[in-house]
């Protein structure tokens, strides 16, 4: 058991701070009819990572939204002193997906009937939440979430919640996976998402 607590403890510490990565300034060209969403996904690693994945999104940038204090750093967030959620602010292209398509998405790379957290991520700040940016968001957000409820038949924890504002994480965070692939894919075995994600959707969980 005490072998088992200190693998838990290491672990949700795996998406804590680490010397290596920077933010990429170098990016393609923005899409000229560009949309934005606001998802909360977990570690932020993780969600920033899938996301971007996804034919049509342009790009994501990991962060915090959802609390009550401004320009909240990295420990103020997971110290839980801030209300803030890890989120991804994503820039689309809904000439090659629509918002409706990239939620359904994005809930397919979480375990949305999970309360408390993510995989080992446990805690306010790592809870799964969908930031609706504008009344037609909400109507899609809303809508997801009712199929994905139906399709995997238990209550879905992922709620739609009001926009928020979006701070940006620090730089160190930016595009952790592919900077810092051989640790960021020890924390993801060692996490169990793809597992759990198998465990949840089977065939539609999103393969990465």
């Amino acid at each position: 058991m005490a072998g088992r607590i200190l693998l838990v403890a290491l672990l949700l510490a795996a998406c804590g701070p680490s010397a290596a990565g920077t933010a990429d300034a170098a990016q393609a060209p923005r899409p000229a009819n560009a949309q934005t969403a606001l998802f909360a996904g977990g570690c932020f690693w993780s969600a920033e990572r899938d996301i971007e994945a996804v034919p049509g999104v342009h790009s994501a940038v990991s962060g915090f939204a959802g609390g009550h204090i401004a320009n909240p750093s990295y420990d103020q967030v997971t110290g839980g002193r801030t209300g803030h959620l890890e989120a991804v602010q994503v820039v689309f292209d809904p000439a090659r997906i629509s918002y409706a398509a990239l939620v359904r998405r994005f809930l397919r790379t979480i375990d949305p009937t999970d309360a408390g957290g993510q995989f080992c991520d446990r805690g306010e700040s790592y809870r799964t939440a969908i930031f609706a940016l504008n009344p037609a968001q909400q109507r899609a957000a809303e809508a997801a979430r009712a199929e994905a409820g139906r399709a995997l038949r238990a209550p879905i924890a992922t709620r739609v919640r009001p926009a928020a504002r979006f701070y940006p994480a620090e730089a160190y965070h930016q595009d952790y996976a592919r900077r810092n692939p051989g640790h960021y894919n020890r924390y993801r075995t060692g996490c169990g998402k793809d597992a759990r994600l198998r465990a949840v959707w089977g065939a539609e969980a999103a393969a990465h």
